[in-house]
């Protein structure tokens, strides 16, 4: 949120340096808009905004939980695994209930199970997020793997239409995705900056000892944060699984937990947790975007995508690290 007051008596340098600190994510976003523009004059065409949204959407719904996670000072690598198998096994509870609405209750209870024992591994198991959840990432995708054996889960003809309008379809000229992303964002936002939940998250991140001695009760919270992420990565399934209505078990999801992460640096938190901002998650998955189209219209190899968010992972550390 803005703060006029922190911007009083500050001369032009003052002021230069404190916006760029506060509020990097806007910058960043503003000079990544520009460079677009440079490269394609109608980067800013309607069609080609939405369609920017549309690609980064369900990347940035997993963001979301995954912005929870970090700022907490955790870190969760069981993504793009659990994107898979939700995603997979939702189709095959769509082909046999013939029910969207079973589809959608299966996929947002999957992943909130997936979320709560993630949480309680780390909690009750007193094991680091990143071996829990390193160890999730290989589990669930050897069992999606071994479910599909290597073949795709693919919605029935006659399902197919009606499914696929949930994620494809539009409303006033405007993708759904695009809506349930800043849906999605909008609500996070507001759980982090109006309720005790959002406090006690950034309280835990910060300092875990002073926040137990303040009353806050840490396992819960961790436990909390990964299911409310899980249900967040059960949602991004349901729509991939819309949107593609076909998912091939080995690849599925694959890179979402780089993305994430790479959303969430960027966007400006904290990568050792205490501090950060849904806002800026949000324009990091944009910039995202951003980034790979202008790849794209630059002719640089999309295999070189990864080596690219690798660079921008550690420079949006080692700024984090000079600012603090």
């Amino acid at each position: 949120m803005f703060n006029a007051w922190k911007f009083k008596n500050k001369n032009p340098k003052e002021l230069f340096t404190l916006a760029a600190s506060q509020y990097s994510y806007w910058l960043s976003f503003i000079i990544l808009l520009i460079i677009a523009v440079i490269v394609n004059p109608q980067f800013l065409a309607w069609s080609n905004l939405t369609n920017q949204f549309v690609q980064g959407a369900i990347v940035g719904i997993c963001a979301m939980g995954m912005s929870l996670i970090i700022s907490a000072g955790m870190i969760d690598l069981s993504v793009g695994s659990a994107a898979a198998l939700i995603s997979g096994l939702g189709i095959t509870v769509l082909n046999s209930t013939h029910s969207i609405f079973l589809t959608l209750l299966f996929s947002l209870a999957a992943g909130a199970m997936a979320g709560l024992i993630n949480g309680l591994l780390v909690t009750k198991g007193r094991i680091a997020p990143f071996i829990v959840t390193l160890a999730s990432m290989a589990a669930l995708r050897s069992v999606i793997n071994q479910i599909g054996q290597g073949g795709p889960f693919t919605v029935k003809l006659e399902l197919y239409q009606d499914f696929r309008n949930i994620a494809a379809g539009s409303w006033l000229f405007i993708p759904n995705l695009m809506l349930f992303f800043i849906l999605i964002t909008v609500v996070t936002a507001l759980i982090m900056s109006k309720t005790k939940f959002g406090v006690y998250v950034y309280a835990t991140g910060s300092n875990q000892q002073a926040a137990r001695l303040s009353g806050v009760n840490v396992d819960r919270v961790k436990t909390g944060i990964f299911v409310y992420a899980g249900l967040l990565y059960g949602f991004a399934a349901f729509l991939l699984a819309s949107r593609l209505t076909s998912i091939q078990a080995a690849s599925a999801g694959s890179a979402y937990e780089m993305d994430a992460i790479a959303a969430v640096a960027i966007g400006g938190t904290a990568m050792e947790g205490g501090r950060g901002k849904i806002i800026g998650t949000f324009l990091g998955v944009l910039m995202l975007r951003i980034i790979s189209t202008v790849l794209i219209m630059a002719n640089v190899p999309p295999f070189l995508n990864g080596l690219v968010q690798g660079i921008i992972i550690i420079v949006a550390v080692l700024a984090q690290n000079k600012k603090r």
